[in-house]
């Protein structure tokens, strides 16, 4: 099994993401990440779907969603052509010896810290899943009181849009 990013254009109706999780769940996949947002046309949403199936069960799923009604477009994301991003929350325990170095740390990562307390850091970090993973190893000795994570966010590179050549509702 190879991991893929799905790029879905979708009209924002209710329960459109019922059914397309679904399509995944009566098929035996397990979606490891899922993001949905708007998008810059008016009525219209892109849900990004992260999975880990064959490319031939794959291939039935797409075109399963390509017959759901409220689904615009399809498009796979491959890692060298698209910006793929991950967004995490981390809530690490900290004292007064400690904080310095949680400081340095987060500072290290270009993360950010976005909320202080006596005893915890809220650090946000945004980057691909390698540097994520990276900076939770990194803060897990110190302790990690709780963790956020959005599911995966990717774009295609170049100019070229998944909405282009659609109509505008």
């Amino acid at each position: 099994m190879s991991t893929h990013v799905l790029s879905l254009l979708v009209e924002d109706k209710p329960g459109l993401l019922t059914r397309v999780a679904g399509l995944f769940a009566r098929r035996g996949f397990n979606i490891s990440s899922l993001a949905v947002g708007v998008t810059e046309v008016p009525g219209l949403s892109r849900i990004t779907v992260v999975v880990d199936v064959d490319a031939l069960p794959l291939e039935q799923v797409t075109k399963q969603l390509n017959k759901l009604v409220n689904v615009i477009k399809i498009v796979e994301l491959d890692s060298s052509q698209s910006v793929q991003r991950e967004h995490m929350l981390i809530k690490v325990r900290t004292d007064n010896a400690t904080r310095g170095s949680v400081i340095e740390i987060v500072n290290l990562f270009r993360a950010s810290v976005v909320d202080y307390a006596t005893d915890a850091l809220v650090v946000e970090v945004t980057g691909d899943g390698g540097k994520v993973q990276a900076i939770l190893r990194a803060l897990e000795p110190f302790g990690i009181k709780e963790i956020a994570q959005s599911g995966l966010l990717a774009i295609g590179r170049g100019g070229k849009s998944i909405t282009e050549r659609v109509l505008r509702p």
